[in-house]
C-alpha cells in the first residue's frame, strides 16, 4: 500500500506539471478552483469501521438498510410516510382551535391521511394565555392559539374514527410547555376511552436550543432540565409508542452556526438529555430509541451537506456506543423524517420561483446521503407564514419525479468509498468533535450555555455570514448578482385559496378571548385554584415527577399561564445576560 501511495503521488506531481500549470497560465489563474480526490486524501481507510453497511453500525450509509419510504404523499410534506408507520404531515397551525380543525378537515378532503404537526402560536409557546397583556396582537399568528384543554379537544374533532389518535401520529412544535401539551394528549385520551398506552406523538421538548437559536424559553437551563427529565420519566414508563423529544440543530445552523457547530452543538445537546435520562435512573437502551432529530440546518454546498449528513450519523452513534455504553442498535440510531437540504435561509424574497431550484439541489443531496428527497421548503417559504397549495403541490411533485421518475433512491449512500466523500466527511466529523469535546471540558451544555459561549459562537457566525454576502464572497443569484434590469421575475398565477383564512386570522385574538372567558366561567374555578396550590407545592420537590399533576390540572380546564406562572414562582424566569 506505501509503494503504491508513493507512486500515485509521483503521477500526480507530473500532472500537475504537465497538464495544471499549462492551463492555469492559459486562463490566467494563481491557483485551481477545483480539486480533484486521490487514495493520497484517504490513507489507511477501513471500509467497515468508517462506513459500514447501511442500518448497521457507524450507520454511516444510511440509517435503515433500505430506503422504505414514499415521499410526496399528499398533505405529508417533508415527513415520508412508508407502509406500517403512523406518522404526522405537514406542519402547519394558525387561528383558533376551529379554524386549525377546519383546516384539517379542509386538507383531508383533498386527500390527507396523516395527523397533525401542530404549529402553536408564540403565546402559547411561551407559556402565556390569550388574555394576557404580553399575547396582544400575537394570537393565532404564527400558529393555533392553546389556551386550556378545551381547545385541543376541538383540534382534535378532525381526528376520529379511523383517524382516532391512537390510529395517527401527532407532532407538536412547542418546548419550555412540552409537559403540559403532553399532559393534554393524555387527558384527552382518557376523555375519549383511549389508553395512553396507544398514543404516538413526538414533542419537540428540544428546551437547550431555545436558549440558542429560537428563544422560545420560560425557565432557567437547570429548571428546564427538570422538566426535560420529568417527560423523559413520564414518556418511557407509561407512553411506549412515543417519542421523547425531537432535537434540531436547524434553528441554530438559521441563527448563523457554522455547519460545523451545527453538528457539534446538536451533539451536545443530545448527550446533556441523554445524561439527565441515566442520572434518573434509566437504562440508556430503555430510552435512547424513543429519541429522534427534527432537522439539522442545510445550505446550498451540495457536497458538504451530503458529508454533514454521513458525519453525524456515525458521531449520534459513537456517543451512544462509547460514551453511554449503549448495547441495542436501536439506540444508536438517528432518526430523522429530513436529510439534507438548503434550508429556509437559503430561500430568497428575490425571484422566489429560483427558490424551487434551489430546494431540488437540496433535495438530491438529501438522497445522496442516505435519506429522502424532500423538495423542501415550497418556493414561497419567504412570502409569509404558510404555505400556498400551489407551492405545496410543487414540492411534493418534485419528490414524487426525483424518487419515481429519476429513481435517486434506488441507491443508498452512492458515495460510499468515495476517496473525495469519504475525506470531506472525517473533515467535518473531526471538527464536529474537536467543538464537541471543547464544549464538554466547560462542564457540558448547560455550563456553555450559562457561560454565553455557544450563544457568542452562534451571534459571531450570523455577522460573518452575513459580510460575506454583502461583500459578495458568497453569491445568491438575484441577490448580489445577476440583478441587471434584464433580468425577469417570474411568478405563478396563485388562483387557489390560501389553506390559511386571512379574515379567520386576523379576527382570531377576537374569537379566542371570548372562548377563553366562557371556559374561565364554566369550569369549578375552586378546584383550578386548589389543584394550582398542589402544583406549586410539587414542583418545589426536585424528585417529583410533575406530569401527573398537570393531568389533573388541564382536565379542569386550567390554562397554561395559570400553570406556568405556577412554575415561575418556583423555578424563575430565564433572563440573557
Amino acid at each position: 500500500m506505501k509503494d503504491e501511495l508513493e507512486k500515485i503521488a509521483k503521477e500526480k506531481q507530473k500532472w500537475q506539471d504537465r497538464c495544471v500549470r499549462p492551463a492555469l497560465k492559459r486562463f490566467n489563474r494563481e491557483k485551481n478552483p477545483t480539486r480533484f480526490y486521490t487514495p493520497l486524501d484517504l490513507p489507511e481507510f477501513d471500509f467497515l469501521e468508517r462506513v459500514g453497511f447501511p442500518g448497521e453500525y457507524p450507520f454511516t450509509a444510511g440509517t435503515y438498510p433500505f430506503f422504505p419510504y414514499q415521499s410526496g404523499l399528499t398533505g405529508t410534506a417533508h415527513i415520508p410516510q412508508a407502509p406500517g408507520l403512523a406518522r404526522a404531515g405537514r406542519y402547519s397551525g394558525y387561528g383558533t382551535a376551529e379554524d386549525y380543525r377546519d383546516y384539517h378537515k379542509q386538507m383531508q378532503a383533498l386527500g390527507a391521511k396523516s395527523g397533525p404537526n401542530i404549529a402553536f402560536d408564540l403565546p402559547t409557546q411561551l407559556g402565556y394565555d390569550s388574555d394576557s397583556t404580553m399575547s396582544l396582537g400575537e394570537v393565532g399568528r404564527v400558529g393555533v392559539a392553546v389556551d386550556t384543554l378545551r381547545d385541543f379537544e376541538v383540534i382534535y374533532e378532525a381526528f376520529t374514527g379511523g383517524m382516532d389518535i391512537d390510529r395517527i401520529a401527532s407532532n407538536w412544535t412547542i418546548n419550555a410547555p412540552a409537559n403540559i401539551i403532553i399532559a393534554m394528549y393524555v387527558a384527552l385520551a382518557e376523555k375519549r376511552g383511549i389508553g395512553i398506552e396507544k398514543l404516538r406523538a413526538t414533542p419537540q421538548n428540544d428546551i437547550l436550543k431555545e436558549f440558542l437559536a429560537r428563544g422560545a424559553y420560560i425557565f432557567p437551563p437547570r429548571p428546564s432540565m427538570k422538566m426535560l427529565r420529568d417527560s423523559m420519566l413520564f414518556i418511557t414508563r407509561h407512553l411506549p409508542n412515543c417519542n421523547i423529544l425531537s432535537i434540531g440543530g436547524y434553528h441554530m445552523r438559521e441563527a448563523g452556526a457554522t455547519r460545523e457547530q451545527d453538528l457539534a452543538f446538536s451533539m451536545s445537546i443530545g448527550a446533556a438529555y441523554l445524561k439527565e435520562g441515566v442520572n434518573a435512573g434509566l437504562d440508556i437502551d430503555s430510552f435512547a430509541p424513543k429519541f429522534t432529530f427534527n432537522v439539522f440546518g442545510g445550505s446550498m454546498e451540495f457536497y458538504k451537506e451530503i458529508a454533514f449528513q454521513r458525519a453525524v450519523r456515525r458521531m449520534w452513534a459513537k456517543i451512544i456506543k462509547e460514551q453511554f455504553g449503549a448495547k441495542d442498535q436501536r439506540s444508536m440510531l438517528l432518526r430523522a423524517p429530513q436529510g439534507a437540504h438548503v434550508g429556509c435561509i437559503s430561500t430568497t424574497l428575490q425571484r422566489p420561483l429560483n427558490n424551487l431550484t434551489r430546494t431540488v439541489v437540496g433535495a438530491m443531496a438529501g438522497a445522496m446521503a442516505g435519506g429522502p428527497p424532500n423538495v423542501w421548503p415550497p418556493y414561497d417559504e419567504p412570502l409569509g407564514l404558510g404555505w400556498s397549495l400551489e407551492a405545496n403541490q410543487l414540492s411534493e411533485d418534485g419528490m414524487r419525479i426525483l424518487q419515481l421518475e429519476a429513481r435517486i433512491c434506488d441507491v443508498i449512500d452512492p458515495f460510499a468509498g468515495s476517496y473525495f466523500m469519504e475525506s470531506l466527511t472525517n473533515e467535518i466529523e473531526e471538527a464536529g468533535w474537536e467543538e464537541f469535546h471543547k464544549i464538554e471540558e466547560m462542564g457540558g451544555t448547560v455550563a456553555a450555555i450559562e457561560n454565553g459561549y455557544m450563544q457568542r459562537k452562534i451571534a459571531d457566525g450570523a455577522y460573518e455570514r452575513q459580510k460575506r454576502i454583502e461583500n459578495g464572497e458568497d453569491l445568491i443569484v438575484g441577490v448580489n448578482c445577476f440583478t441587471g434590469e434584464h433580468e425577469l421575475n417570474v411568478t405563478t398565477t396563485r388562483l387557489v385559496s390560501h389553506p390559511y383564512d386571512p379574515e379567520k386570522r386576523e379576527l382570531a385574538e377576537e374569537r379566542q378571548l371570548e372562548v377563553l372567558k366562557k371556559v374561565k366561567r364554566s369550569r369549578d374555578n375552586n378546584k383550578v385554584l386548589s389543584l394550582l396550590r398542589d402544583l406549586k407545592t410539587a414542583a418545589r420537590r426536585e424528585e417529583e415527577n410533575l406530569i401527573p399533576r398537570l393531568v389533573e390540572c388541564v382536565k379542569e380546564y386550567a390554562t397554561i399561564q395559570e400553570m406556568c406562572d405556577v412554575l415561575r414562582e418556583v423555578f424563575g424566569e430565564y433572563k440573557p445576560s
